[in-house]
């Protein structure tokens, strides 16, 4: 069974302050607005199985408009969630299955099948995109450990593999372009240069020092030499600015959503979100506190109180259960949870045994 932790968020009726026939039909209506995206009215339900007139359930719909669970976003009978309302949902009568057995064969061979650990992340967050109809977000891992040994390892003429080894047992390895023109001697030049100055310590004491260094280095280094060692330190901490990497895939699968097309703007206000690096890396770091998968619905996060997303995320981990990043889906409130929220944890626990 997956673990769920729900996120930080404003109190909502629970559903011991609904009856049986409320929570019935709370149920129906939230189901059916997940499945079609549509407001859900009282003859639907009817129909539907609900033995009662529709006079009567649209007394009980009423009811559940005054708790805050359901509105009516147009003029029609029709009711659907609010974000309050999905919560409870989500929390109190979500039955969450498992990943079926073909879909846990392709998200394991296309991650295993990656050369590296950085492919497989970005592998990652393409399987979600494409499995969950949402917008898959990967945060790499942050390295805390200190580095006990760096060496770069030529491969081809114009391609060569840094290996890190760090003192909590871990190895990243990246594949980085050569510089036009390099020598074997700048290549052993760059290893002893990083070696030295990363033993014992980690990336972050480092990185801010090295930015300095780097100018002095490059009287110490011959100008080849010096490239490899910039390239060496963008690939392992995402680039000039220092910060993590993270990866976004599948932006326009968020389109798809049949409410998402008749509101456009509330689209690129999403798209606005996603362009919030900074806060999103922020939102993905607060999953390491648990060790289940957690949800965040609108306004329960500050990033998508506007555009009223939802974010399915879970931390993967290594085996010493030690949380290394995270993995999640963005997407419209009305996401397919059920589904959704199996495919994060799953994918995440093959993330997790690669990284052992």
């Amino acid at each position: 069974m997956t673990n769920l932790l729900i996120g930080a968020g404003p109190r909502a009726p629970s559903l011991t302050e609904l009856d049986e026939r409320a929570r019935d039909i709370f149920r129906r209506i939230v189901e059916g607005y997940l499945e079609t995206g549509e407001p859900v009215g009282s003859r639907t339900l009817s129909r539907g199985g609900v033995h009662l007139s529709p006079a009567s359930i649209r007394n009980t719909m009423q009811d559940l408009m005054h708790l805050g669970l359901l509105a009516s976003p147009h003029t029609s009978a029709g009711r659907a969630p609010t974000h309050a309302g999905l919560r409870l949902f989500v929390d109190g009568l979500l039955e969450v299955g498992d990943v079926g057995v073909d879909e846990k064969r392709e998200i394991e061979a296309r991650l295993m099948g990656r050369r590296s650990f950085d492919e497989a992340l970005e592998e990652a967050s393409a399987i979600l995109s494409g499995l969950a109809g949402g917008a898959g977000v990967v945060v790499s891992p942050s390295r805390d450990a200190g580095v006990k040994h760096v060496e770069f390892v030529k491969l081809g003429a114009d391609q060569a593999l840094a290996i890190m080894v760090f003192e909590d047992g871990q190895v990243e390895n990246r594949l980085m372009p050569l510089p036009a023109g390099f020598t074997p001697s700048a290549l052993q030049e760059a290893s002893n240069f990083l070696g030295a100055r990363l033993a014992g310590r980690t990336l972050g004491e480092v990185k801010a020092e090295m930015r300095g260094e780097l100018e002095r280095a490059r009287r110490e280094l011959d100008e080849t030499a010096a490239r490899l060692v910039e390239d060496g330190l963008a690939a392992w901490g995402g680039g000039e600015s220092g910060e993590r990497a993270l990866i976004v895939r599948g932006r326009g699968n968020l389109l798809a959503d049949p409410q998402a097309r008749e509101d456009l703007e509330r689209v690129r206000q999403l798209f606005d979100d996603l362009e919030q690096k900074e806060q999103l890396i922020g939102l993905m770091d607060g999953v390491r506190e648990g060790q289940g998968v957690r949800i965040f619905i609108g306004a329960e996060t500050r990033l998508f109180s506007l555009s009223g997303s939802a974010v399915i995320a879970a931390p993967y981990m290594s085996g010493r259960q030690r949380v290394l990043g995270s993995i999640g889906v963005i997407g419209p409130a009305r996401l397919n949870y059920a589904r959704v929220i199996p495919l994060v944890d799953y994918t995440a626990r093959v993330l997790g045994q690669m990284a052992n």
